[in-house]
């Protein structure tokens, strides 16, 4: 039997059939009980629900010759010609093909005669919002005054396309989606009478693939099928609708678990061989990892999908991410699934997706059988106390330099050690203050950043600093654009060593609240704590050469006003002005040099 032949034959033929759509069907059946049927009806929702099917049984119920009735006899005249599409009166419409006005002109005149077969003029107008402006002007003028032997039907999937005053002239009526419990139980009755052996997890498999739409899942019922010789299994729904086994998705995720690329190339190189495609592969994978958090933050709730087959086995792979992990990892998925959709390389776009889901950091995993919620309140509240400790420092160091106390080389150092087992770096960190902070910037020792230029430290953290950029940019944009004048060249001692092309971005950088936003995000993407440090590209350049080394020179700070010019002195005085009338957060100065 093809499947235009099995669709046919279960398509409903009473309300009694309908499936998932039982509050529409008792109001109609209510309305034709009590002969109050309406003029125009408005039936909506998704593709697959069965609008057009009611419509035509509605229409078999209304001209029912034992009726009207709320069940339609499907054994006389009236109702067969209607089933066969023979009776004249009862027309149905496709607006994508017959949009214009010309057509919706001769439905008003054809809507003043009389019907000739039946007892009402039954006109159903599919996807109605396909019509033009014009035509639904022409047919707002018929639904206003219809005659009483004319009923309308519109199906829609997009009603918002309609005119308000369309709607406002129709009972609306929004058909869902078809339950999964449904879906399966009227596949499995499908099954039963047409002599077809289906297993229970194919058939919720089969389900799940038609989103709510239960003329897809007859369709998929059909074509499975037929390819596994009326013998529907798990694994011949999967082969046939291109999704992925459990087992694939298990050995890509432990393979994402355990930040092997070796193993994921291969794995992802067998899906593409056999057929598979790269967009519905990670569509299917972002479902998988979302199956993982839901049981991991819910456990108990019932909610984990009819994907699931072994659940020992998942449940064991749930424990083994972190729900901050998975959270990221679905973002990811999704932000790559949009631009898989016009890539010319999709699969080398799913391998890169995986490869970032790999490089994603994740302090708060479980390791073993620790708990991974206790883990996860535990580091949070270290960095809390943390943070608030550098926050105390910090303001009495500000507390100092406001008073006009002179601060020794030796003596920033000491305090920085207190907070950072490496002094020299700590020293050079809070040795840079721009002309806000009231003293001059100290040069930075570069030989150790030079060593470490190289490292896969500073190789992970360039990889990942545009994620930086891009949540600064959320964070604060006037931010973003000063700083992504800066390029991260090294990493060393805890630092982030960024080189700056333009000194007026270097030091709006370097305020105490940029730096506060700058290092958060930075330990939130890296997964590791960072202080800030920057120098000029210039100087960064010269010694990578060898031709000039600012290390050479002694840290120094001095005060402003001793010394040290103002790095606002040094500015032009029509930069000077633009200050005074925008202020020193909107004025950017590049230099073109």
């Amino acid at each position: 039997m093809s499947h235009i032949a099995l669709y046919r034959a279960w398509r409903p033929q009473t309300f009694q059939d309908m499936v998932g759509q039982q509050h529409i069907i008792q109001t109609l059946q209510n309305a034709i009980r009590e002969n109050r049927v309406s003029h125009a009806y408005l039936f909506n929702g998704p593709r697959g629900t069965g609008k057009t099917t009611t419509a035509k049984v509605l229409a078999k119920a209304v001209n029912c010759e034992r009726g009207p009735a709320v069940e339609p006899c499907n054994e006389c005249d009236a109702c067969r010609g209607i089933t066969a599409g023979h009776i004249m009166d009862v027309i149905e419409i496709d607006a994508a093909s017959n949009r214009g006005i010309d057509e919706i002109r001769e439905i008003r005149d054809k809507v003043r005669y009389a019907p000739s077969e039946v007892r009402f003029k039954v006109y159903i107008i599919d996807e109605v919002h396909m019509l033009t402006t014009e035509a639904f002007n022409a047919l707002l003028k018929t639904l206003e005054e219809p005659p009483g032997h004319v009923i309308f039907i519109l199906a829609t999937t997009e009603p918002h396309k309609l005119p308000a005053t369309i709607i406002s002239r129709c009972q609306r009526f929004d058909f869902r989606q078809v339950s999964l419990e449904e879906q399966s139980v009227r596949l499995l009755q499908i099954c039963q009478d047409e002599g077809i052996v289906a297993d229970d997890d194919a058939l919720a498999y089969i389900s799940r693939l038609s989103e709510g739409g239960m003329r897809d899942a007859i369709s998929l019922l059909e074509q499975v099928s037929a390819f596994g010789d009326r013998r529907i299994t798990l694994d011949a729904a999967i082969d046939v609708t291109g999704g992925m086994a459990a087992d694939q998705f298990y050995q890509l995720a432990e393979a994402v678990r355990e930040r092997n690329v070796a193993a994921l190339m291969p794995l992802v190189e067998s899906l593409m061989q056999a057929g598979k495609a790269a967009d519905k592969c990670m569509e299917n994978l972002m479902y998988y990892f979302r199956d993982l958090l839901v049981l991991k933050l819910a456990p108990t709730g019932g909610a984990v999908t009819e994907r699931v087959v072994d659940r020992e086995r998942f449940r064991a792979m749930a424990e083994a991410y972190s729900s901050q992990r998975l959270f990221s990892m679905i973002d990811v998925l999704n932000r790559y699934q949009v631009e898989l959709k016009h890539a010319s390389q999709p699969q080398t776009l799913f391998e890169v997706a995986l490869m970032k889901l790999c490089a994603i950091g994740d302090e708060q995993a479980s390791e073993g059988t620790r708990d991974a919620s206790s883990s996860d309140s535990v580091s949070s509240t270290e960095v809390t106390k943390l943070r608030q400790q550098v926050q105390a420092l910090e303001r009495k160091l500000e507390s100092v330099l406001q008073n006009g106390v002179q601060l020794q080389a030796g003596q920033d150092a000491g305090a920085g050690a207190s907070r950072n087992p490496a002094p020299s770096s700590r020293g050079a960190l809070r040795g840079s203050f721009g002309s806000g902070g009231g003293i001059a910037r100290s040069k930075v020792k570069l030989d150790g950043y030079i060593a470490a230029a190289s490292s896969p430290e500073s190789g992970i953290a360039r990889s990942r600093w545009g994620d930086v950029l891009s949540r600064v940019k959320d964070a604060k944009v006037t931010l973003h654009a000063w700083l992504k004048d800066g390029e991260l060249v090294s990493v060393d001692g805890g630092n982030l060593l960024l080189a700056f092309k333009n000194d007026i971005h270097r030091e709006t950088t370097e305020k105490p609240n940029h730096r506060e936003i700058i290092e958060r995000i930075a330990q939130e993407v890296l997964g590791v704590s960072y202080h800030l440090v920057t120098v000029m590209l210039k100087d960064w350049q010269a010694a990578l050469d060898g031709a000039g080394n600012p290390a050479s020179e002694p840290l120094e700070l001095v005060p402003e006003g001793e010394g040290a010019p103002d790095a606002a002195s040094k500015r032009p005085e029509w930069v000077e002005e633009a200050v005074k009338l925008f202020g020193e957060e909107l004025v950017v100065v590049k230099d073109n040099q």
